[in-house]
Parts: structure tokens; C-alpha cells; sequence
């Protein structure tokens, strides 16, 4: 048995997947905010209710809304801030008697939608998790990649290309710096820009549903979302060219994302033209992450995933 954890900012998931990948239990928490010590003993507590429940002793993979460096074992570029400079990974595996390896949240979507999720027949995966920020996520055959530093496909917090003279110095992200892609084509950036250029204060299902009134306010800012997007995609391709790119996170559910228009932007932007690369819709919603945790241990017989984290211990 694979358990999953997903450690995010207002709740705390764990799944049980049997050996084909079926899910056996499911648990949800919220999380203790603030609390580094409550955070360990609730992601302990879950996964020995798990194994009470099915009567299983499982591995465990734990996604966290951060990195791990792999000199240190210290989480850095966390989110939920209480667990930044602390050994995450080491603690948790303290608190279980075993090996725990953790991975960065958008690590383990890309690994899920890879293993058995909308882009299982591609080996070289770029997933996106376009929510409160924008991560991504590298899985080449079936593994992470994340690189000595934990910042592989960490394009969020890269610049907005070819930015326009309206778009420049562009908003201060949390991470000090300005213009990062992550403050355009967030939920939060989307909600942002359009109140920006309207004055009116919308979620973005409102904005998506407005458009499809007819409101042109709203559909202008759907266009610069996705023209933003595909120049941010851009560069990925030019640097990686993934077989697939798979979106995930609230703004997934936007359908204008898959009804051809960031396909034919992208294709206009990458170098030379003629990007065909698919993007895909997720498979498992919400569930991706914790599933992606749980895939952090191979099946029997194969090589370990190396993630980030994978020697820190």
C-alpha cells in the first residue's frame, strides 16, 4: 500500500492507494497554521488512522508548498511559512519509524497526471498548477525531476516574456522581485489584472461566467490570461519542449484553456513556430497531488523516484 499526503495551507489530505493504484481511504484535516509541531503530529495521525483503517502498513509520500534543499534537508520557498528552515522530511520520518520522502506539491501533480492521470502516454511531462499561485512540476518517464536545488519547473516565479510597456515593472511578488508570471496568470494574478484594468472586483468563475455573457471587459481579460500564458509556456518549450503540458489548480476549469486559443498562441510564440505540444486538462482534480505523494514510491522491482528530497535524510 502507497499513502499520500498533501500538506496545504488550509487543509492536510491523506489517500490510501492499493498496488494498482485504487484508492482504499481518504482522510482530510485542517491544518494547524502556524504550528510546525502540530503540523508533524497531524500528518502522523493521519497516516496511522489509514493503516487502522485498512488493516495495511503503507509507504509514505508527503507534498509540501515548498522544497526541499538536498544539502541541508531544510524546507525553503514555503508558502505556508512555519515550515520553512525546518527538517521536514527527517522529522516526519522520526514521527513514522520509516523513510518518508517529500516533494514540492506541483511535483507530485506532475508525477500523478504522468502515472496514471491525462498524460500517462508521455514520457516527458510539464504539469502547471495555476491556483492561489503558479507552480509546476517536471516527471520524465514515470520520476521527478527536481533538480540539486529543488527548483525544477519552478517557472512561476520566472518573468513575464515579452512584457508590454503597460505591463512593466509589473506587481511585487512575495518572493521580492516584480513582474514574476506568478502575480499574471495565478487565480489570485487573473482576479488581480482584471480588477486592475476594470475596477471591479470578481473571483475568477465569475470573470469565466461573465465572459460567456458576453461581457467584453471579461473576455478581454480572459484573452490577456491566455496570451500571457502562452508566453510564459513558451519559454518551457524552448528550453525543455515536454511532450505534454497538463494543467491543474482552480483555473484548470477554465474550458477557453483547451478549446484551442493557448494551443494557437503558444504555437505563434514558440521559437520559429509551429509548436504542436498538447495541453491537456487534468484527470484527477483535486485528488492529483495526494495521489502524486503516494507515487513518490515506485512498485516493487523498479528504481526509487528521486525526488528533491530523496537523500536528505
Amino acid at each position: 500500500m502507497r499513502i499520500g499526503v498533501d500538506v496545504g495551507g488550509t487543509k492536510i489530505e491523506a489517500i490510501a492507494l492499493d498496488a494498482d493504484g485504487i484508492e482504499l481511504q481518504r482522510v482530510r484535516v485542517a491544518t494547524p497554521k502556524g504550528d510546525y509541531a502540530g503540523t508533524i503530529a497531524t500528518v502522523a495521525g493521519l497516516v496511522r488512522e489509514l493503516e487502522q483503517a485498512t488493516s495495511r502498513i503503507g509507504t509514505v509520500g508527503v507534498g509540501i508548498p515548498g522544497t526541499i534543499v538536498t544539502a541541508t534537508g531544510l524546507v525553503k520557498n514555503a508558502n505556508s511559512t512555519w515550515l520553512n528552515g525546518q527538517p521536514l522530511q527527517r522529522d516526519l520520518s522520526h514521527a513514522l519509524s520509516r523513510e518518508v520522502r517529500c516533494a514540492n506539491d506541483a511535483n507530485c501533480f506532475a508525477i500523478s497526471e504522468a502515472t496514471d492521470g491525462a498524460a500517462r502516454a508521455f514520457e516527458v511531462v510539464f504539469g502547471i498548477i495555476l491556483g492561489t499561485g503558479c507552480g509546476g512540476g517536471i516527471s520524465i518517464n514515470g520520476r521527478i525531476h527536481a533538480g540539486p536545488n529543488g527548483l525544477g519547473g519552478e517557472w512561476g516565479h520566472t518573468p513575464l516574456p515579452w512584457a508590454t510597456t503597460k505591463e512593466l515593472p509589473g506587481k511585487l511578488c512575495y518572493c521580492g522581485r516584480h513582474g514574476c508570471l506568478e502575480t499574471w496568470i495565478s487565480g489570485t494574478g487573473f482576479e488581480w489584472d482584471f480588477a486592475r484594468v476594470t475596477s471591479r472586483n470578481l473571483r475568477g468563475a465569475e470573470i469565466a461566467a461573465s465572459a460567456k455573457a458576453g461581457d467584453d471587459e471579461a473576455s478581454e481579460a480572459l484573452d490577456r490570461l491566455i496570451d500571457r500564458m502562452a508566453r510564459g509556456l513558451s519559454t518551457v518549450v524552448n528550453v525543455l519542449d515536454p511532450d505534454a503540458i497538463v494543467i491543474g489548480g482552480g483555473l484548470s476549469n477554465l474550458g477557453r484553456l483547451y478549446d484551442g486559443s493557448l494551443s494557437a498562441r503558444l504555437c505563434d510564440y514558440g521559437f520559429g513556430g509551429g509548436v504542436e505540444t498538447p495541453i491537456l486538462r487534468n484527470l484527477h482534480g483535486d485528488s492529483s497531488g495526494v495521489r502524486g505523494a503516494a507515487w513518490l514510491w515506485p512498485t516493487r522491482g523498479e528504481t526509487p523516484v528521486r525526488s528533491s528530497a530523496s537523500h536528505s535524510t
